[in-house]
């Protein structure tokens, strides 16, 4: 498969700042242990919320344009073929915008987990797959609360 001929699709309920065109390479070729995504940014589009992965690793690599990652050290821009490492982890966290006027292409290659869980600084969530929802971590309860002991 070719990175820059692939068919991308885009989900639309992505709300307003999200709004990334992208297909998922891996299922396609046979894969189950690594992932690799293309995106498709359009000016100020934002692939996903700052987040970080608590198992997984994920490489970044520009395919066309100029993209902005934020990590915990700041913001910098990424040229065609830049490649940024993101481990697992707080100092793994990132985000990828498309702040010119004109479209970034860019892959996401990483590791598979299951279960996964994502942390999203910014907002004080947890995300968890499966099953696939997202929690506030100011809701968090004491390990026993709810249990019988039986």
């Amino acid at each position: 498969m070719n990175v820059f001929d692939v068919e991308l699709q885009r989900d639309e309920d992505d709300p307003p700042g999200y709004g990334t065109d992208y297909t998922r390479l891996a299922p396609e070729l046979g894969a189950s242990v690594l992932a690799f995504n293309v995106f498709e940014l359009p000016p100020e589009q934002s692939v996903c919320p700052y987040h970080y992965e608590s198992g997984e690793e994920e490489w970044i690599i520009v395919l066309t344009g100029r993209a902005t990652l934020r990590t915990p050290e700041g913001e910098r821009e990424l040229e065609p073929w830049d490649c940024a490492f993101c481990p697992a982890g707080e100092e793994g966290a990132h985000k990828v915008t498309n702040r010119t006027t004109e479209n970034v292409r860019i892959a996401i290659w990483s590791n598979r987990s299951q279960p996964a869980t994502t942390i999203y600084p910014d907002s004080n969530k947890v995300g968890a797959w499966p099953p696939g929802k997202l929690f506030r971590l100011d809701d968090a309860v004491d390990y026993f609360e709810g249990e019988v002991n039986r």
